[in-house]
């Protein structure tokens, strides 16, 4: 006999709230064919051949840390995932206002895209505040557990950096811990700023503007290791 099918993957959390608005639905129907993420299993370069870097970001929101980081590396592909649909029809908004065209949408769980693609195919990795899940009995629904972190690391090429940025305490630990339990990465940070500072190149989203969380955000960057 066969093994059984393994469970499917399940999205936690909202997948719409409030009505996307007419500019934005119709952006859903015209342009998000045109730069999805298709089916099956995905070659990067073949999405954009000659693409100097291949980004990933997952669960981009709003979508303006996706379009701004696109626009200033336009010699870069940029794969932005994210379920909430509110989030997936702004992004297509500044993409659309942007004229980007090195930007490709999953619009689903991470994980399905992650599983698509092959070994050492992504130079950068970015989780910018991640549904939290703060209760102690939904920790188990956040993105980063070891299986995330092992699945980081395959895709990621010998020197590509991993970013993760979180505004509750608890979750920063535990996905700290998570990390340099893989033989796979290294920390790179050096000092206390390192972890209380926004790195250089980030870009402030709405989202971090609110301040929800529990205490500032705390940035931590790990690099694949050979």
């Amino acid at each position: 006999m066969s093994d059984p099918p393994p469970p499917a993957l399940r999205t936690f959390g909202r997948i719409k709230s409030r009505p996307i608005k007419p500019r934005q639905a119709a952006l859903m129907t015209t342009l998000l064919p045109r730069i999805a993420v298709p089916d099956g299993p995905v070659e990067p370069k073949a999405l954009m051949p000659g693409a100097r870097e291949v980004w990933l970001e997952i669960g981009f929101g709003g979508g303006e840390h996706l379009a701004e980081q696109a626009a200033r590396h336009p010699d870069a592909l940029f794969l932005g995932a994210e379920p909430f649909l509110n989030g997936v029809a702004s992004a297509l908004r500044h993409i659309d206002d942007r004229s980007l065209d090195n930007v490709r949408i999953h619009a689903g769980d991470a994980r399905l895209l992650m599983a698509a693609l092959p070994d050492s195919s992504l130079d950068r990795i970015v989780i910018l505040f991640p549904d939290p899940w703060p209760k102690t009995r939904h920790h188990k629904r956040r993105i980063v557990q070891a299986d995330f972190v092992a699945e980081a690391a395959r895709l990621l090429r010998p020197g590509g950096r991993l970013r993760f940025a979180t505004d509750w305490a608890d979750y920063a630990d535990r996905a700290l811990e998570a990390f340099l339990k893989s033989p796979d990465f290294r920390w790179l940070a050096r000092s206390a700023d390192d972890w209380r500072r926004a790195p250089p190149d980030h870009v402030t989203t709405r989202y971090e503007q609110k301040r929800l969380g529990d205490c500032p955000p705390v940035w931590l960057e790990f690099e694949r290791v050979a």
